[in-house]
């Protein structure tokens, strides 16, 4: 593709449209050419916000593009993939990928010919990467137990409270769909994907119409399990991801929203014999350096400079998707659902 990618940004109903706006507007592979939002109010503040003219008819917008990211309402990507990809567009679109598999489908049918990438920033956080070659090179041996715990603690904002994220029309859920997607698609990342899931959610304590609070548990055929937790309630919080292995173990912190804070050094620390003491990494979480939801875009923008296939595919955003609708359907149920990864 030809440079300077001309890039518009498609609905600012998710913050993370800011990061990538800054990324778009600051590489000297793109340019940002327009906003558009349903939301003509929001849209026109974001337009101010980073000096770029605001679009109001999706197809002008569209016509004047090489390129766009979505960043509206779940409910809403795939109306807005399928017109961006009729259009000829390529599309980075911020994750979950939808809020259902009939959705999925749709999305898979439209970007058949178009380049698509779906947003998930863990992928790009060193000390990540650092944990998944020390696990490639079978460093803590078999593994049998993982733990992730991923969140924040914005839903104790009455703006989030009230805002679409907690609408289940709008989202597809509450803190599952939202921040869990986060840590199932890391699982799969890591350690392929899981046979089957069992699951409990709660609204108990931010009394809103989804959950704020969920527990998921995950069984690999090889006998493994992760336990997935994830809450919009973690006012504080440290450990992130938990790894435990035959031979040993790794923990990490900072590396989510509610441990950021508080968690200043030793982000990663693994254990493989000898002394019984941690050994700790000087690898730096990308929530520390900054930059974390930029990176998505940045890569985005790489594949398209470079004619690469993107990083992150609409099958990593399908099928992490297929985990956490699996998950819902467990605590519905009451028993463990076998995964339906279509």
């Amino acid at each position: 593709m030809t440079s300077p990618i001309r890039v518009a940004v498609l609905s600012f109903a998710h913050y993370h449209a800011n990061f990538w706006s800054e990324v778009f507007k600051a590489s000297p592979l793109a340019t940002l050419t327009a906003i558009w939002d349903d939301d003509a109010a929001r849209g026109r503040g974001a337009a101010a916000t980073h000096a770029v003219p605001f679009e109001a008819d999706l197809d002008t917008v569209l016509a004047g593009c090489d390129a766009v990211a979505i960043c509206s309402e779940t409910a809403r990507h795939a109306d807005l993939i399928e017109r961006a990809a009729r259009a000829g567009r390529a599309i980075l679109c911020e994750k979950p990928l939808a809020t259902s598999l009939a959705e999925c489908g749709r999305i898979r049918a439209a970007v058949a010919r178009v380049l698509f990438m779906q947003s998930f920033p863990k992928r790009f956080d060193p000390v990540n990467l650092e944990l998944k070659r020390r696990l490639e090179a079978r460093e803590f041996g078999r593994i049998g137990l993982v733990r992730v715990r991923h969140g924040h603690f914005y839903g104790r904002d009455a703006g989030f409270a009230a805002s679409w994220h907690a609408k289940r029309a709008a989202s597809g859920g509450g803190t599952l769909i939202d921040e869990g997607v986060h840590g199932a698609d890391f699982l799969r990342w890591m350690f392929g994907e899981p046979v089957a899931v069992t699951a409990v959610q709660s609204s108990a304590l931010l009394g809103l119409d989804v959950e704020d609070l969920a527990i998921a548990t995950y069984r690999y055929a090889d006998g493994m399990l992760a336990e997935l937790v994830t809450s919009w309630n973690f006012v504080a919080a440290e450990n992130s991801i938990e790894v435990y292995g035959q031979t040993g173990s790794a923990i990490v912190g900072g590396v989510d929203l509610a441990s950021k804070d508080f968690c200043n050094a030793a982000w990663l620390k693994t254990y493989t014999g000898g002394e019984r003491t941690w050994t700790v990494s000087d690898t730096v979480p990308r929530f520390k350096q900054g930059g974390f939801h930029q990176q998505n875009a940045l890569a985005f923008l790489d594949a398209l400079a470079h004619g690469k296939s993107p990083p992150i595919t609409l099958e990593d955003g399908a099928r992490a998707l297929a985990m956490i609708l699996a998950a819902y359907e467990a605590a519905a149920l009451g028993r463990e659902v076998t995964i339906r990864f279509e």
